[in-house]
């Protein structure tokens, strides 16, 4: 009895053993997809972080290239403005050429031959007309006279 019991003990530890072998075996196959995983992992990583540094060069270039247009476009604002400014001093001087034209184009019409009060005003009317109607349309277009 004493063999058999011996025989069964050797055979259940063998047994035991077969499973701890296939086990293991087990185990084994984890750790290598477990290591070609972290191998694959990392190179993620590594990739991620390149990104991440030429994203922030990107970003930093962009602030740059933001602080200098908004240093010519404050400039460029300014000038316009000095610009416009000009242009509407301009503009009311044309605006007074044109009236003292039509006021000198007026007096010097020939007073040879006599008209009538209402032909005279008229066309003082007409002449000023046209002087507003010119002004008008210098105006419109941006112009100075």
């Amino acid at each position: 009895m004493s063999h058999s019991l011996g025989i069964a003990i050797e055979s259940l530890v063998a047994v035991l053993l077969i499973l701890t072998i296939g086990y293991c075996m087990l185990l084994n196959s984890r750790l290598k997809r477990l290591k070609a995983d972290e191998h694959s992992l990392k190179a993620t990583i590594a990739e991620l972080i390149t990104a991440t540094e030429i994203a922030e060069r990107a970003i930093g270039g962009l602030k740059h290239t933001v602080r200098d247009v908004n240093e010519n476009l404050g400039s460029q604002l300014a000038s316009a403005a000095q610009l416009s400014e000009h242009l509407k001093k301009q503009l009311a001087e044309g605006d007074n050429v044109v009236r003292r034209l039509s006021k000198i184009a007026i007096a010097a019409r020939p007073a040879s031959a006599p008209e009538p009060a209402a032909a005279t005003v008229s066309g003082a009317k007409a002449v000023a007309a046209a002087a507003q109607a010119f002004s008008d349309r210098r105006r419109s277009d941006g112009l100075a006279a």
